[in-house]
């Protein structure tokens, strides 16, 4: 994710922006996950297409982690 300015902390307990952005990040993924199994198998594609874009290695790791957590996620083979 691109920054787009920051916050400086202000010394009352402030969070700088980049620390924003990834509280932000962590909690939304997490959200995600909690309701993977609730989401239409488009969405699902494309957030995880998005996610993974430049992160090949990590694919098939994160696919198995999403399908042990959501089982009905499981999709049958495309036909031929």
């Amino acid at each position: 994710m691109a920054c787009r300015g920051s916050f400086a902390d202000d010394g009352n307990g402030g969070i700088e922006m980049a620390d924003a952005q990834e509280r932000f990040a962590d909690l939304l993924g997490r959200a995600a996950m909690d309701v993977w199994g609730d989401m239409p198998r488009d969405i699902q594609e494309a957030l995880f297409e998005t996610a993974m874009k430049g992160h090949d290695a990590e694919r098939e790791k994160f696919a198995r982690l999403l399908h042990e957590r959501h089982p009905r996620t499981l999709h049958p083979t495309k036909p031929d």
